[in-house]
């Protein structure tokens, strides 16, 4: 953004700092008045004909940008991925442990990848690990919908679970 003296348009259509038109002044008139208000000069139309200036208080301008910049970044929500990991052939007790972790971050608001990692000969069983998978997605289809369903990448197999949304 051009400011004061960085403005080289020969003329300017000027804006006051109550927001009325003052007209199509030079640069250096728009520059005489904008000083007599005590503030700056801010081209915020550069490509109209002519461009278009505004007389306000630039440094509270900036701050206040900033202000609902930082205002719109705490209110971001930042998702990230956790990771469970399985196996085609994992014990009730160990399921229901990772169960639970994948419950918890799901309420937390992140999302789950499941991911069953087949080792040596159990690859040619891959119905083992899908069957693992559709189990895990069905006992968290209360709190998550599937994102990703289930697909081999390589000797591992993944879901993509993310929470449900409050406002459905």
């Amino acid at each position: 953004m051009f400011v004061n003296e960085e403005i080289r348009a020969r003329e300017l259509r000027v804006i006051g700092n109550d927001g009325e038109q003052i007209g199509v002044k030079s640069t250096e008139d728009a520059l005489t008045i904008a000083e007599s208000f005590g503030l700056d000069l801010v081209l915020v139309s550069p490509n109209a004909k002519p461009p278009v200036a505004r007389i306000m208080d630039y440094g509270k301008y900036r701050y206040e940008m900033q202000k609902k910049e930082r205002e719109l970044r705490r209110n971001q929500k930042v998702a990230s991925v956790k990771e469970v990991r399985l196996s085609p052939s994992i014990e009730e007790h160990d399921y229901q442990t990772k169960l639970r972790q994948a419950i918890r971050f799901l309420e937390k608001g992140d999302k789950v990848k499941a991911t069953i990692r087949f080792r040596g000969r159990a690859i040619t069983h891959k119905d083992l690990g899908r069957d693992v998978l559709e189990d895990f997605i069905e006992d968290t289809q209360d709190i998550a919908s599937v994102e990703v369903k289930p697909k081999m990448e390589g000797r591992s197999m993944f879901t993509m679970l993310v929470p449900k949304t409050e406002d459905k």
